[in-house]
């Protein structure tokens, strides 16, 4: 791969408004907009033994020089690779991306990459190679779901200081397609985060102006040039509840599907750090960490997933009687012949064939799968009786979609059917594969905006390993529409079903991973706000997982 370069598409004022959409905080006070042709950082990705993509933009493009370095030391001493090219444009380009692969490097190494233009250097980036052989530890950070105008990207923050941070995995929903005026947009003027550019994205330009703002901002910046990632979209990259023939937010005067995709797609590989498959969405990526995992990180939504089932065609009304038996048997027949439905997919069965041999031929002490959405099974507590009578009321009368839910909770369903609860055969079909070649996997999960402690099991109640869903960098719980001081929502999903251990539904922030031989150590970092630039670092619970005689053991830290 030679540097590659692409123009981003749009004109200087949708560049303006990207550069100057920071703002400043109390406690940690925000430097000035940067200037100069490096205005939204530089990143690494996808690395291997001996290869790492390297990825940079260029404002002001007019050509001339382009330099991509990597050395072992800071200063440049020492460089191991160099690409360079000269380029001569007719036009000069807004914003240009650039990206290539950096090859012949040692395995298990550090380095520090940039690029230099016309003699002039960009920022510093610090990425590494993974191991070949023995590895005694592997630290990880798994992120998700950063909405710009929710609030500040503190936790992306915390996240680039995690000492000896070795990969990032990013889970999806990387960046959102809304309006300015659309989800978790309450408060973006007065924290000064309106989105770029301010309309619903539909054309490559639009996502291009929209991944350029959030390259734009210190705390991903920071977070990009700490280590490199692999990162997965979930929905949002292209629209909401997204599945291989359209979205819940893509209707038919947007035009065809597949045209959105497609400007969606090219518009992520050009602003991130990836190896671009030939059609843009691939597959399962397998990521081989010496002798000590395997992460098999799964592609879930465009390529063969089923149209996500929701609530609109539930069998009978919200208010109808729990305790009629008609009803509850209609429930019934719509969720064993419509969720559970045998041929609804979310990977398809080549993806789970190619996910079951990586594990197979892995006699490594963890098998890892880097996912989506929720693989835990969750069913929706009864919230009629779980709630306070004033609580009711007032969802009642405030927020009808709410209240549609609150009553539906009353008969058995699941809580999200966007999750795996919704394609419940092919989780089936799944953890069959996983147990032909021995089980005791653990899973990662973003899409909940809530952090998740699960045990996985199979329908005959087996365990089959451990999940850990990751809170949003910023986007809100759906749990927080709802005023309810005094009412622990954790409380009423932990009490309302078994497999789940820890839920927490207000914290934002990521999980830390710390891979040995002998244990897992998983830490839910938090951050006390997205509001201002100053926060404070926590941790909402911390897990180990260690290999017992009848399977993965699990204990709280």
């Amino acid at each position: 791969m030679k540097i590659t370069r692409r123009g981003a598409l749009f004109g200087a004022s949708g560049l303006a408004l990207a550069a100057a959409a920071c703002s400043s905080g109390p406690r940690r006070p925000e430097s000035e907009p940067p200037t100069g042709p490096f205005r939204h950082g530089v990143a690494s990705g996808e690395p291997d033994q001996s290869s790492v993509v390297l990825w940079t933009a260029i404002t002001d493009d007019s050509g001339g020089d382009y330099v991509f370095q990597v050395a072992t030391d800071e200063a440049f001493e020492n460089i191991v690779f160099e690409e360079r090219e000269e380029r001569t444009y007719v036009t000069s380009n807004a914003v240009s991306t650039f990206k290539t692969l950096a090859t012949g490097l040692q395995p298990d190494r550090r380095y520090f990459f940039r690029m230099l233009h016309n003699n002039i250097a960009s920022p510093v980036g610090r990425t590494r190679t993974l191991p070949a052989g023995p590895v005694e530890r592997f630290n990880i950070a798994v992120c998700s779901c950063s909405n710009y105008p929710a609030g500040y990207f503190n936790a992306y923050r915390e996240l680039a200081d995690t000492p000896d941070l070795d990969l990032v995995l990013h889970l999806g929903d990387y960046l959102y397609e809304y309006a300015a005026d659309g989800y978790a947009s309450d408060d973006a003027e007065r924290l000064d985060r309106v989105v770029d550019p301010r309309n619903e994205l539909l054309t490559y330009g639009d996502y291009a102006r929209r991944h350029a703002l959030y390259k734009t901002d210190p705390d991903l910046q920071a977070a990009h040039a700490a280590a490199p990632w692999f990162i997965s979209w979930d929905d949002h990259e292209t629209a909401n509840d997204s599945w291989s023939g359209g979205a819940e937010n893509h209707q038919d005067d947007e035009g065809p599907w597949r045209d959105r995709v497609n400007n969606a797609l090219r518009a992520f590989h050009d602003w991130n750090p990836t190896r671009e498959p030939d059609d843009l969405i691939g597959g399962l990526r397998v990521v081989e960490v010496g002798d000590l995992a395997t992460i098999a990180i799964t592609e879930s939504r465009l390529s063969v997933r089923d149209e996500p089932l929701d609530f609109s065609g539930f069998p009978i009304s919200d208010d109808a009687d729990p305790e009629d038996p008609a009803n509850q048997r209609a429930v019934a027949e719509w969720r064993a012949n419509e969720i559970g439905h045998e041929d609804r997919e979310m990977l398809g069965a080549d993806q789970i064939a190619q996910l079951a041999a990586a594990f197979a031929a892995s006699n490594k002490p963890w098998r890892l799968i880097a996912g989506q959405v929720v693989m835990g099974r969750v069913e929706a507590p009864n919230m009629i009786e779980a709630l306070p009578g004033w609580l009711k009321f007032l969802v009642s009368r405030t927020d009808p979609l709410a209240w549609g839910y609150l009553q539906r909770s009353q008969f058995d369903i699941p809580l999200n059917p966007d999750a795996w609860d919704g394609y419940v055969a092919e989780r089936e079909r799944l953890y069959d594969a996983v147990n032909a070649i021995g089980g005791n996997i653990v899973t990662f999960a973003g899409d909940s905006h809530t952090f998740w402690t699960n045990r996985l099991t199979d329908e005959a109640g087996d365990q089959i390993g451990f999940e850990f869903g990751t809170s949003a960098i910023t986007s809100p719980s759906p749990f927080e529409r709802i005023p309810a001081p005094g009412v622990s929502f954790p409380n009423i999903i932990e009490g309302g079903n078994p497999d789940v251990i820890r839920f927490n539904d207000r914290d934002k922030g990521f999980i830390r991973v710390v891979l040995t031989p002998q244990s897992m150590e998983v830490d839910f970092v938090t951050v006390s706000t997205i509001k201002r630039r100053g926060y404070t670092a926590g941790s909402d619970s911390r897990w180990r997982v260690e290999h017992g005689e009848n399977g993965l053991e699990l204990t709280p830290v």
